[in-house]
């Protein structure tokens, strides 16, 4: 019972509610603030919105007799038609660094958003045509690669210290939601709509009056201070932090916050020269890239976050996600096309629900090294009994018990992900970055997700048929493996470190990256035990301190 009291007394809501007590009511119920994260939220929607859909529409009637292909037999068509949109989203993501510094953080969005709202629109009127479906696809791709960077990026800019962790988990939590919302829509017109062209064009028009929502409601939103920090409009950015955090300028927070960004953003600029509106883009770009691959605590992020996210698709999770209905049907649900939508959309639900559980009362309550090693090993676990499973399948009879035991396997990879392989990327995606090559690494590392993204997905099918349906999953279950060895090896705990002392984790040997991150978890526990508790903490000492649950 001490355990299972304790997953709730030092989960993430816990432990930041204590910060919320003792933080001024206008820096965390900030209406500004709140709109803003939302808004930057929403940049994960269309990726899911495209994978909940993608994995199913194929499966529409309306949608198969118009493109002159069976779902079920049609599996190179289709695999082009899913992971196609993946190389559009690479380079998206390679791109978006050079817009994401130069327009600032709100215009990318609406430049983003607008480019998949012109791939959804032209998907919609593609008439039967594969080609300028296909076309569709890879635009709307190069909308959703740049605005996965974009999101987390933002919200880290925009957020204060204290409660950074809770509005950082609305990415992935908008990131679910959009996933179940997209499959149970599918599955409502399967049942509602009689087969037509329109049954597929209802899913993306839809999805391009909401982009378009979204371009309007940034129009009330603030840009990034750090962002406008880094412009050199000091003026613009101290008025963005003001909006923000909701607190006069002569707060000592906020006067405290400011000096903290000035002079951080000022030492990363000493070295390496400047990054501003009159600087050409070339050398912005030669700036941090020379400083990116230069420096060599930075280099490790860029080889960490790029492994990280690699691993990520190498553990299958999202050729599950994409290839569910496929998956069903191989461990024997013998339902129609319905029940299986109805499936996904269940699925899609039970990850919504694993994610916010995750978020709230594991990553943060356990540590993230714990989270990772439980969420691997479940993941690699359900892998194992499937893979088993469809090997005794292929020989002969099975028990009907097995069979629904293989289906709960699928669930509980499902929360395995979202406690492991989901958490890892996104956490150093976001929080990884010094400001000034934020923008850099995000991209550079999500370029390289993208590109493992669309491998594994458009090579599910043949990794399926190449090695007997069974063996793909035990494929999937070795890559498992080998990153529980390289989370043990290589992955630092960073629960209650602030950037500089993160910062000192990647310097040194990969090899004691482990010890020299439990050196310092424990230098900050102890540094706190020692503080006054009635001091007025500044906000990553606040922060700390509720990691430590002494506050």
């Amino acid at each position: 019972m001490g355990g299972l009291k304790e997953i709730f007394t030092e989960s993430t809501i816990a432990k930041y509610v204590r910060v919320i007590r003792a933080s001024p009511r206008s820096l965390v119920a900030n209406k500004r603030l709140l709109w803003t994260t939302l808004l930057f939220s929403m940049a994960g929607t269309p990726l899911t919105l495209d994978q909940g859909s993608s994995s199913l529409i194929p499966s529409l009637p309306g949608f198969e007799k118009e493109f002159h292909m069976d779902s079920g037999s049609d599996a190179a068509t289709i695999s082009n038609f899913v992971s196609i949109v993946y190389v559009g989203a690479a380079v998206g993501a390679a791109l978006s660094f050079f817009f994401n510094d130069r327009i600032g953080r709100l215009w990318s969005l609406r430049l983003y958003f607008f480019i998949w709202m012109v791939g959804q629109l032209i998907a919609t009127g593609s008439s039967g045509k594969l080609s300028a479906l296909y076309a569709a696809r890879v635009i709307s791709g190069v909308g959703i690669g740049s605005l996965t960077v974009t999101g987390p990026m933002s919200i880290v800019e925009i957020a204060p210290a204290e409660t950074r962790g809770l509005l950082s988990a609305w990415f992935s939590i908008a990131f679910m939601l959009t996933l179940f919302i997209s499959t149970i829509a599918v599955y409502g017109i399967s049942l509602h709509m009689a087969p037509s062209p329109l049954q597929y064009q209802v899913v993306w028009f839809s999805c391009a009056i909401f982009a378009a929502l979204v371009i309007g409601a940034s129009f009330f939103a603030s840009e990034t201070p750090r962002w406008l920090f880094l412009m050199g409009r000091d003026e613009e950015a101290t008025t963005a932090l003001l909006q923000l955090r909701g607190l006069p300028a002569d707060h000592p927070r906020v006067v405290s916050e400011l000096n903290d960004i000035k002079t951080q953003i000022a030492q990363e600029l000493g070295e390496f020269g400047g990054v501003g509106e009159k600087v050409s883009w070339f050398q912005n770009f030669k700036a941090v890239a020379r400083e990116a691959f230069l420096v060599p605590s930075n280099l490790r992020r860029l080889q960490q976050a790029s492994v990280a996210f690699a691993l990520a698709q190498l553990s299958g999770a999202n050729s599950v996600t994409s290839y569910l209905v496929p998956i069903l049907t191989l461990v024997g649900v013998n339902a129609d096309g319905s029940k299986k939508l109805l499936l996904s959309g269940m699925y899609s639900l039970a990850k919504l629900f694993f994610t916010i559980i995750t978020s709230f009362f594991f990553v943060d309550a356990l540590g993230r090294r714990k989270s990772l090693f439980l969420g691997i090993a479940v993941q690699m676990i359900s892998h194992i009994y499937i893979g088993c499973y469809l090997k005794f399948k292929a020989e002969g009879p099975v028990s009907t018990s097995s069979g629904t035991a293989a289906v709960v396997m699928i669930f509980f990879h499902g929360f395995g992900y979202s406690a492991g392989l989901l958490v890892l990327p996104y956490v150093f995606g976001g929080e990884l970055w010094p400001n000034r090559i934020r923008s850099f690494g995000a991209s550079f590392s999500q370029f390289f997700h993208w590109i493992f993204f669309y491998a594994i997905l458009k090579a599910t099918p043949s990794i399926l048929s190449s090695m007997d349906n069974w063996g793909a999953f035990l494929f999937f279950a070795g890559w498992c493996f080998l990153a529980l060895v390289y989370v043990f090896l290589t992955v630092p705990e960073i629960s209650g470190l602030n950037m500089e002392q993160t910062d000192e984790l990647f310097k040194g040997p990969w090899f004691s990256i482990r010890r020299r991150s439990k050196k310092h978890v424990l230098q900050v526990v102890d540094g706190i035990d020692h503080v006054d508790q009635d001091a007025d903490l500044k906000g990553s000492d606040k922060v700390a301190a509720a990691e430590a649950g002494l506050v």
